[in-house]
């Protein structure tokens, strides 16, 4: 199996707990990664140390890249990047991205991975969807993005908030293309 190049941007929506498990997982699947870019709004550290009480993104083997930084090796498609993951994405940085508006560097990479034709997955947050939020979704799925609403599943019994955000980073990780061990609809039955 060829080793991901892959982008994981983390915006101001609530959720930070997914962003969180989605990191430790990459991190227990390295031999599958050749290398993380990583990017985080200005409202993502702070919703980030606000809902987790911790600065734990700073730990981290990998770069985090400045959201104006547009030297960032993801910027431009010549670098390669497989997959893009925004979790949590919210609904402005979703909008940006559906009217093609490259602002900053998460905005950009996200153009770049849909220009390339390569694989952009969106983990929203927000609810409920207004008829805007509705129409950027279908915009971004028709130039090739992958919206992945940060909807749980249950059916594995999920013991505290961590492992239930698992269940919707597991899924991240399927549409990413990664190998990965997790419960199953109906596993042993």
């Amino acid at each position: 199996m060829r080793k991901k190049k892959v982008v994981v941007a983390i915006t101001g929506a609530s959720g930070s707990v997914y962003a969180q498990v989605l990191l430790e997982k990459l991190l227990l699947i390295q031999d599958q990664i050749d290398q993380v870019g990583l990017v985080l709004s200005s409202n993502a550290r702070d919703v980030w140390e606000y809902e987790l009480q911790n600065k734990d993104y700073e730990n981290l083997p990998w770069k985090i890249w400045g959201k104006d930084d547009f030297f960032a090796p993801f910027a431009s498609g010549s670098a390669g990047f497989d997959t893009m993951i925004i979790c949590p994405c919210s609904m402005g940085t979703l909008g940006r991205i559906a009217t093609g508006l490259s602002d900053d560097l998460i905005t950009r990479s996200a153009d770049v991975i849909l220009k390339e034709r390569r694989r952009l997955i969106c983990v929203l947050r927000d609810t409920p969807y207004s008829l805007i939020h509705i129409r950027n979704m279908a915009t971004l799925t028709e130039a090739g993005g992958i919206i992945c609403p940060a909807s749980p599943s249950f059916y594995s019994r999920p013991s505290d908030f961590k492992e239930l955000a698992a269940t919707v980073v597991d899924r991240v990780l399927d549409l990413a293309g990664f190998e990965i061990k997790t419960s199953r609809w109906q596993d042993g039955l």
